[in-house]
């Protein structure tokens, strides 16, 4: 069961997400926003998300056929690799992050996108500290990642309380909340000093609360800090399953991200 200060606090979130749409509404300011109307990524702020071990790592690319502008918006696809004699991997993908160029302070941060369904298709839009940290002990916060076909996403936090203690549902850690599969949607979270609120299309979905009980060397909220932020379109691993590539190519497409504070 979570302490009355978790309970108490959750319901005061929830009241006051309720009272309020998405964006700039309920004292939240917007300071910063990326469209991608020019066409082309702005590498001031963007980089390629860089190829790694970790499952959504294996098959990130720069290859150009894995980028794309339509319409004013930005897309990432997952492709069958066909030259495996200039790249190893059998899939490429395309991802931009923020770090070393970009950071977000504790706020609000919304994605509009739409995702396609592909077998093995895993779209990420998530944060990780900005600058050096150790992975889970500083923090992730995870916006959006849906599996396949879904007609859902998974919104959540790591951390080492959540992932190397294993506790996960004193406070829930993750939640899934519907989406229109087919469709654009506002994949959104709010950052405060004392909880994480996640939302999508301005639907409140849960909110992970820090629990002040707790003794610091446990990790449970590490989460009051600066971000890169990551957009990514991966490919397989041990959670999305298998990928069957008749169903490639697939895409990411990114309409636009928003950046707000509280005015207050």
């Amino acid at each position: 069961m979570k302490g009355l200060s978790g309970v108490l606090l959750s319901a005061i979130i929830a009241v006051a997400f309720s009272s309020c749409g998405n964006g700039g509404s309920d004292g939240w300011k917007l300071v910063w926003e990326e469209n991608f109307e020019a066409g082309v990524i702005d590498t001031t702020v963007w980089s390629h998300t860089k190829r790694g071990h970790a499952d959504w790592a294996k098959t990130q690319s720069e290859d150009e056929r894995c980028y794309a502008f339509r319409n004013g918006n930005l897309v990432l696809r997952g492709i069958v690799n066909d030259d495996l004699q200039a790249d190893t991997s059998a899939y490429l993908c395309g991802g931009i992050y923020t770090e070393g160029k970009k950071a977000f302070a504790p706020g609000r941060i919304e994605v509009r996108a739409k995702l396609q369904g592909a077998r093995g298709a895993w779209p990420a839009i998530w944060l990780l500290p900005y600058g050096s940290y150790k992975w889970p002990n500083d923090g992730e916060i995870d916006i959006m990642e849906r599996l396949n076909y879904d007609g859902y996403v998974y919104q959540t936090v790591h951390s080492n309380y959540t992932h190397n203690l294993g506790i996960t549902d004193n406070p829930v850690s993750s939640d899934t909340i519907a989406i229109n599969p087919d469709d654009f949607n506002v994949y959104g979270a709010d950052i405060y000093r004392d909880s994480i609120v996640f939302h999508v299309n301005g639907v409140r979905n849960y909110a992970y609360v820090r629990r002040p009980e707790l003794s610091d060397s446990l990790g449970q909220f590490p989460f009051y800090k600066s971000y890169r932020l990551l957009i990514d379109m991966q490919l397989g691993g041990k959670w999305v399953g298998e990928v069957d590539p008749s169903t490639l190519p697939v895409e990411m497409e990114v309409d636009w991200v928003r950046y707000y504070i509280k005015e207050d």
